[in-house]
């Protein structure tokens, strides 16, 4: 920690003080809503080059900086304005217990005690976010601080904090867990968001290749292995997370998306080797066989050492294999046949169908919605790390339009061109519509695609909508699920400048992607009108399986 240098009697504000600090842990971005009292506070993160992304609703300014926190593995870090302190109790504007509330959800939540105190306070905040599980952190800023000034003196200046440590496991679990693999007869390794938040794709990459171990991507996972590797049984994954007998969790939760690893979607006597870097995370609902305790990535290098004294090659021609490979091979053929339909309107496969023939293969995808982020899951692959983004493990709606915009940022810094496409159901699309201006306000070159069926998981067409109306007021008839027929979403984007298009057909809907991805610089939306009760083909289990306790 290093005193100030500055010159005798020269004043800096708290708003100053948050901004230079901030750029001094390598803050690069900053999403926002402006108003008392911390206007101040993003005009000066401007003054000190960080980029300010001022946008339409808090929700969506928090989605967005998280997703930023995922590609860059900055986590999130909130900055709230709270009353004055000499207004406490009273009833001030805006007065509520902050700082308490913060605690529930962030690992760090804290009010800096002076603006002196405030450089110290926000590397805290920045390293907490980065060192463990990474997680978000938050900074209450008492509203009398932000255009309050100090001594630039009296400042404890602090520098950037320390990358963090990378923690490798122990090598006798290490040892433990190769042995288990080396026995099993129908292993499955499963990648999860984890792994690609690490960066471990080349570990996980040449591990697979190495021991020949069909894997399953969870969703935000997908592309650490290409969704085109021939060890993917994504296509199979119910037969493959019911019939392991040997699972290897790479940075993946037995949380609800893996159905908590218990019956009837997993077998009772699977043996779990569980690779985490949050030790209280071991242990969750199943009782692990093995526990390795550190970074994805080092320790997948750890079980590539191992496996090279111990040489593992798990044969292409089992029973298990032959299994999967029938079952992906079924699955596939039922897609395939569904996005081949002709019918009018359209159903989702064929929507998906087209976009995956006409999107680049480099492309960040947002997704969000029920059937729309579902099926996209299985009908879009993702060839990179880190290029899908979707609600993930809470099933928050309403993230699209931040993630995209956060990516689209990310990407015209790091790698110009990437198109960034938003894949919405038309119900998620309402929770954050109105970021479609503040796409437009920064020129970001983001297509949005609307996939309508006039409802939440399904709806009613015009027709059956003017006949439920008869029954009454709308509010006492209109199914709960059901949102007002053929809605033309595409001139939100119009009304802001961009470009839009409302397609029926797959021709239309071609012209239209073709023409969004050859204006690389406008931003546009399609509104995709497809058969309001159009749903996922047939599961073996029901969405969210209630597992025997």
């Amino acid at each position: 920690m290093a005193s100030g240098s500055g010159a005798a009697g020269e004043a800096v504000s708290g708003a100053q003080l948050i901004a230079e600090s901030l750029k001094a842990q390598n803050i690069e971005y900053m999403f926002g809503i402006v108003g008392i009292p911390v206007t101040e506070i993003a005009i000066a993160a401007q003054a000190v080059g960080i980029k300010y992304v001022g946008m339409r609703n808090e929700q969506a300014a928090c989605y967005a900086a998280s997703a930023v926190g995922y590609l860059t593995s900055r986590p999130l870090i909130v900055i709230g304005g709270s009353s004055d302190r000499n207004q406490e109790t009273m009833g001030a504007f805006q007065e509520f217990p902050q700082v308490e509330a913060g605690r529930l959800y962030n690992k760090l939540s804290v009010r800096p005690s002076s603006l002196e105190a405030i450089p110290t306070v926000i590397e805290k905040a920045v390293r907490t976010s980065m060192y463990g599980r990474p997680g978000s952190c938050y900074i209450d800023i008492p509203g009398d601080f932000v255009n309050l000034q100090v001594n630039k003196s009296s400042v404890k200046y602090v520098e950037c904090c320390l990358q963090p440590p990378i923690s490798t496991a122990e090598h006798s679990a290490v040892s433990e867990a190769v042995s288990i693999i080396a026995l099993s007869k129908q292993p499955l390794l499963i990648v999860g968001k984890g792994a690609a938040y690490s960066r471990a794709e080349n570990n996980i990459r040449r591990l697979v290749d190495l021991c020949g171990l069909p894997f399953l991507p969870t969703p935000m996972a997908k592309g650490v292995v290409p969704d085109n590797h021939p060890n993917c049984v994504a296509a199979a994954r119910s037969t493959a997370l019911q019939h392991a007998d040997v699972i290897i969790l790479l940075g993946a939760r037995l949380n609800w998306i893996l159905h908590f690893g218990l019956p009837p979607r997993f077998r009772q006597d699977v043996k779990v080797i569980q690779i985490d870097i949050c030790a209280e995370e071991l242990g969750n609902n199943v009782r692990p066989a093995a526990i390795l305790l550190g970074d994805i990535n080092a320790v997948t290098k750890q079980l590539l050492e191992e496996f090279s004294r111990r040489p593992l090659k798990y044969p292409s021609n089992t029973e298990w294999w032959k299994k999967l490979r029938e079952k992906m091979m079924k699955n596939e053929e039922r897609s395939k046949a569904l996005a081949l339909q002709k019918s009018l309107p359209m159903n989702y496969y064929t929507v998906f169908h087209h976009i995956r023939e006409l999107i680049p293969k480099d492309c960040i995808l947002v997704s969000e919605g029920a059937n729309t982020m579902d099926i996209g899951r299985t009908m879009l692959p993702n060839y990179y790390p880190r290029q899908r983004l979707d609600a993930g493990t809470f099933g928050t709606m309403g993230v699209g339009l931040g993630f995209a915009i956060a990516a689209a940022m990310v990407a015209k810094d790091q790698t110009p061109g990437k198109r960034v496409i938003c894949i919405e159901g038309d119900s998620a699309f309402g929770f954050s519509g109105m970021e479609v201006e503040t796409v437009c306000r920064y020129n970001l070159p983001i297509l949005i695609i609307v996939v309508n069926n006039n409802g939440i998981y399904t709806g009613l067409d015009a027709d059956a909508w003017k006949e439920t109306l008869k029954f009454g007021d709308p509010a006492t008839c209109i199914p709960p699920v059901s949102l007002l027929p053929n809605s033309h979403y595409e001139e939100i984007m119009s009304a802001f400048g961009g470009k839009g298009y409302c397609v029926k057909t797959p021709e239309e809907l071609q012209n239209a992607l073709k023409a969004s991805m050859t204006d690389k610089q406008t931003p546009s939306l399609i509104n995709v009108m497809i058969d309001p009760q159009s749903e996922r083909k047939k599961q073996e289990f029901p969405w969210l399986t209630r597992s025997n306790l």
